[in-house]
């Protein structure tokens, strides 16, 4: 009998065949590679809301000052190139995303655009704050409400390809990672020539404020489906170069007065905490503290492998931090030696760290889990 052989043709169409097959259930379509990726992973996707610290180029279709889609920026990222991150290279959520299997997310725009949103998207703005006003001065931004009618618009588009019972469980098991309030101090609070806030608000009750709006914003994200919260606590702002160029602390220390300020705030974001896994049993909330792990690394640089503590690898002035990162600068060669990157960012080494401890890091990092206990709730 002769043998019969499939022609090259032949082969590569049941090749193309096997790769296309998709799952059809209840309307919905699914490739099946997708599926089985996503079930293996402990967050089906990740959503970021934040500031400069980890936005991943939001701000490059924005008119706006604060952007960093030039060089330096990124000369440590992926082919050396500048995407609006505003450090060497990867950022906190980029680490973190690594850590729990997820690739790098689209930017709000990416996905207003046609981009795979599938995994997650980060809405994050430079400038941006939790109110409104705050880092106007800088030009247009996404503040944490446009950010949340921005997830609010992703919803919409994920509920056209999802069917509602999968919608569901998707967004009740995806990663919210919400990171700001430092440019309500740093491009409002303490800016009282151009805002009021300070003379309207004493420290304490201007923290109460953020918390305030914060929550009102948290829920929102809430009521559209998610469950699982990493609400990170402000850094100490009073250690960046571009406030120790202020010489308001004697040589070798912080800026006290602005370090007090962001403590009430933290200290009133642990309390939400507390209080939001009170009072919603099905979702769970985490303290990332920020504060207590930078903190950390500042007074033990050598441990973390860091040289220098109180300057910006890139910038010009005292503690090359009167004047950010400007285009075409050179920067410091020992870079994985800074702990900051510019006049206010860190650099992509501390930023690392910082997603390890989120990770697996204990109590005194992230309460009342970390990220890697948040995935088995």
């Amino acid at each position: 009998m002769k043998k019969q052989y499939w022609s090259a043709m032949e082969v590569a169409d049941v090749v193309v065949s096997i790769v296309m097959i998709v799952v059809c259930m209840n309307g919905e379509v699914v490739s099946s590679s997708s599926a089985a990726a996503a079930a293996k992973q402990p967050f089906p996707a990740m959503f970021v809301f934040g500031d400069s610290l980890i936005d991943s180029g939001n701000n490059n279709y924005l008119r706006s000052w604060a952007k960093a889609n030039y060089v330096p920026y990124g000369i440590d990222f992926y082919q050396r190139t500048p995407t609006g991150r505003f450090c060497n290279g990867k950022s906190i959520v980029d680490f973190l995303g690594d850590l729990i299997g997820l690739p790098l997310l689209p930017t709000s725009e990416a996905s207003f655009r046609g981009a795979d949103i599938d995994r997650g998207v980060n809405y994050a703005s430079a400038a941006a704050g939790i109110l409104d006003e705050s880092g106007q001065l800088l030009g247009e931004r996404f503040n944490l409400r446009q950010q949340v009618e921005n997830f609010r618009s992703t919803v919409e588009q994920l509920k056209k390809q999802i069917n509602k019972t999968k919608m569901e469980e998707y967004l009740a098991k995806s990663l919210i990672v919400m990171n700001l309030g430092s440019n309500d101090y740093i491009n409002n609070y303490l800016i009282p020539s151009f805002y009021n806030s300070s003379s309207n608000y004493n420290p304490l009750q201007y923290a109460r404020l953020l918390i305030t709006q914060y929550t009102i914003n948290i829920m929102e994200v809430h009521n559209l489906g998610a469950r699982k919260f990493l609400l990170a606590a402000i850094g100490p702002l009073g250690c960046m170069p571009n406030q120790l160029a202020t010489r308001l602390a004697p040589p070798g220390k912080c800026v006290s007065f602005v370090n007090d300020m962001v403590e009430a705030f933290n200290k009133g974001l642990l309390s939400l905490v507390h209080q939001l896994n009170t009072n919603h049993t099905t979702s769970t909330f985490v303290f990332a503290n920020t504060y207590a792990a930078f903190t950390d690394i500042l007074n033990n640089p050598d441990y973390y492998g860091f040289s220098v503590t109180d300057r910006g690898c890139c910038g010009i002035g005292r503690n090359k931090g009167q004047i950010t990162c400007l285009p075409f600068s050179i920067p410091c060669l020992n870079r994985d030696e800074y702990i900051f990157w510019d006049a206010y960012h860190p650099t992509q080494a501390f930023n690392q760290i910082i997603a390890e401890k989120a990770f697996n890091g204990g109590l005194t990092v992230c309460y009342p889990m970390n990220v890697k206990q948040m995935a088995q709730v």
